[in-house]
């Protein structure tokens, strides 16, 4: 891989989405060169084929630009739709009331199918039914083997439409035949990382992990009640994890998505687990060349938070701007990032330091010391993945440069706040901190951290200085 041409000057990262309109391997390369450090394939959408020339066009783009970028397999997860109607479509009146049949499709008049037995046999009178992203509202009047609902306002019900049931924990599990078919082929072709949807349990990730083995990370989005009721072991037991606002916003009152968005970052930042803020972040910059203040703000307070990544989804999926809302979304985390009261902000979002690690206090000595010698950098070697988020995981004011001859590492290694992965040709000569310093282009004295363990000592740490 080609020298780290640049550093730029801001330390959360970008996930850029790639979509009909970006994923040829000239526009990925301009969304790079903007700012994006993941490119996040979408299998919601797409085929294999699609995929895998879009997979090939990333890494043409790396090698042009000469810095690692990251792909992100994002797993559709269960998708749960009403069936088809005579017509393709049903009006609904106010309050009136409707029967649900377990079918994909109906001849029958004021019939909702529903193709998902088990979803029907859960639900229970009172419960509150969305549909078509949380467009239309239905209240469930009647359970058993004759469901029915009625709806909250008149609406009008197209075929395939998606069907939730809010705030209630769902008989589904979380990988489909078509997830684990996908799963299959993006470790097939190496991706990065791996989002899986509709986490609801910690046996959920623990399934998918299985299967990985170690190839990738995994990403929880957190979307559904069932894993914020259980944040802290789900958090725990995933890679890093997504803020999935799109689908918090129909499980939740729009007004709690802020706060939920609070405490699964405090969550997150609080073990060293990476943590990715999504959905409608410049919604406006799908037609619009610039965002409005409101999603200004929105990004800005993801940014104090102190979050590893934030994500473009449909401004670069679908977009007319791609390249430009990369570009403002990295003026935005820089602007923030300079901020007189950033760090202040950060440091409310930390964990409990009395529950901290022998592996925090060394990270903690890092930053010291190279805040003691006013170092240029500080620069880090070490093969685990965990090791590198728990030093990410303090925000410390000195950039990180991540040396490794492995270019997978350096691609994983581009979800973590601060991190600034560069590969370099030899680790293990003793002159490496200054070849990452160099290779950033940067000059001065340099501060040090190598791992000189076994398994799992995180006590065996080099802590130095060169010059």
């Amino acid at each position: 891989m080609p020298r780290l041409p640049r550093l730029r000057g801001r330390n959360a990262k970008i996930v850029a989405t790639l979509g009909p309109t970006s994923r040829s391997s000239k526009t990925i390369r301009l969304l790079a060169e903007a700012g994006a450090d993941i490119f996040r394939l979408n299998f919601s959408h797409g085929s294999h084929e699609d995929h895998r020339q879009t997979f090939d066009n990333i890494r043409t783009a790396e090698q042009a630009i000469g810095r690692p970028l990251a792909i992100l397999a994002d797993l559709q997860g269960p998708k749960v739709r009403v069936g088809a109607f005579p017509g393709g479509k049903l009006k609904l009146g106010f309050n009136k009331e409707y029967a649900l049949v377990a079918a994909e499709d109906t001849d029958q008049p004021d019939t909702i199918p529903v193709p998902h037995p088990e979803i029907l046999e859960a639900l229970e009178v009172g419960d509150n039914v969305l549909c078509n992203d949380g467009m239309i509202a239905l209240t469930v009047t009647a359970a058993g083997k004759s469901p029915r609902v009625k709806s909250d306002f008149p609406a009008e019900l197209s075929d395939r439409k998606g069907f939730t049931v809010r705030g209630k924990a769902l008989p589904v599990q979380a990988l489909t035949d078509k997830d684990r078919a996908d799963l299959d082929f993006a470790l097939e072709l190496g991706v990065d990382l791996i989002a899986l949807s509709f986490v609801q349990s910690v046996s959920d990730i623990e399934t998918v992990q299985a299967i990985i083995a170690d190839r990738a990370p995994l990403i929880a989005k957190l979307e559904k009640p069932a894993a914020i009721d259980d944040l802290e072991n789900i958090v725990a037991a995933a890679d890093g994890v997504m803020v999935a606002r799109g689908d918090l916003g129909v499980e939740y009152p729009a007004e709690q998505v802020p706060i939920i968005q609070r405490r699964i970052v405090r969550a997150a930042r609080a073990i060293g687990r990476p943590v990715i803020v999504a959905t409608q972040m410049l919604e406006s910059m799908i037609d619009n060349a610039a965002p409005t203040r409101a999603e200004t703000g929105d990004v800005a307070t993801a940014i104090y938070q102190g979050v590893d990544a934030v994500m473009l989804s449909a401004e670069t999926a679908v977009g007319r701007h791609p390249a430009t809302a990369v570009a403002i979304m990295s003026r935005i985390i820089r602007a923030t990032e300079h901020a007189e009261d950033y760090r202040d902000s950060l440091r409310q979002f930390m964990g409990d330091r009395s529950q901290e690690l022998t592996i925090d206090v060394i990270a903690r000595a890092a930053q010291a010391l190279a805040y003691a010698e006013k170092a240029a950098a500080l620069t880090l070697r070490t093969g685990s993945a965990r090791r590198l988020a728990q030093f990410s995981k303090h925000r410390g004011r000195y950039m990180i440069l991540y040396g490794s001859q492995e270019a997978s590492r350096l691609r994983k290694a581009q979800l973590l706040w601060g991190v600034h992965p560069i590969h370099i040709a030899d680790i293990d000569t003793d002159d490496w901190p200054l070849t990452l310093l160099k290779t950033a282009e940067l000059e001065g004295a340099v501060a040090y951290a190598a791992w000189k363990g076994d398994g799992s000592d995180d006590a065996a740490w080099e802590l130095g200085l060169r010059r």
